[in-house]
């Protein structure tokens, strides 16, 4: 079951689902993904700085230096593939790549690179313009902080679902990935990859 590219948005976030997905790894997976997760942390940190670094770029010249794009989008593309491994989806049981690179993987993404891009909108898009989507993603993510927010919630319905019947609901999944379809089209998008304003809509 896989999710194509999207024609239409420079942000493409694929997912095919792994099928039959183990009833009881999920139980394990946040002990698996931790060497994953001290990587990200560092990553992360490079991520927030060369953000920085592009913002002034963009500023003075119109330009995201093509190098520091290349990176972000690998940071992006290494948290998706952990997140599709883990609680963010459970779409597979193969274990992630140590890699921000694109590779043989259940789950990729990739972000079009942007000849040109407006001065203006870069002092504004990341606050400002996204404050819509990041009230909306914080329901999708965050919720209360309980129980993981939405995806969370269903997520873990489908990992009983998968416990009891072998099976992951084919609507659940298409769902979840829709939430970090949108998810992910607003990080490139406040982090200034695009000027394409993130679509109000969990399809393609």
């Amino acid at each position: 079951m896989a999710e194509e590219p999207s024609p239409g948005y420079p942000v493409n976030i694929q997912g095919t689902l792994d099928e039959p997905i183990s009833r009881w790894l999920f139980l394990v997976k946040l002990l698996l993904i931790i060497p994953h997760l001290i990587v990200l942390v560092f990553l992360w940190i490079g991520f927030i700085v060369v953000s920085v670094i592009a913002f002034f770029a963009i500023l003075f010249t119109a330009k995201y230096p093509r190098g520091l794009f290349d990176f972000n989008v690998g940071v992006l593309r290494w948290s998706w593939r952990v997140g599709f491994y883990s609680y963010n989806a459970l779409g597979t049981d193969r274990y992630p790549p140590f890699s921000l690179a694109s590779k043989d993987y259940p789950a990729d993404l990739s972000v079009e690179y942007p000849e040109r891009l407006s001065r203006g909108l870069v002092l504004i898009k990341w606050w400002l313009l996204a404050i819509p989507h990041y009230i909306i993603v914080g329901i999708f993510q965050g919720g209360s902080g309980k129980l993981g927010g939405l995806v969370g919630i269903l997520v873990l319905i489908a990992a009983v679902v998968n416990l009891f019947r072998g099976k992951y609901p084919r609507d659940i999944f298409d769902l979840v990935m829709g939430i970090n379809r949108w998810t992910f089209r607003v990080a490139a998008y406040a982090s200034l990859m695009t000027d394409e304003y993130p679509p109000f809509r969990l399809r393609e």
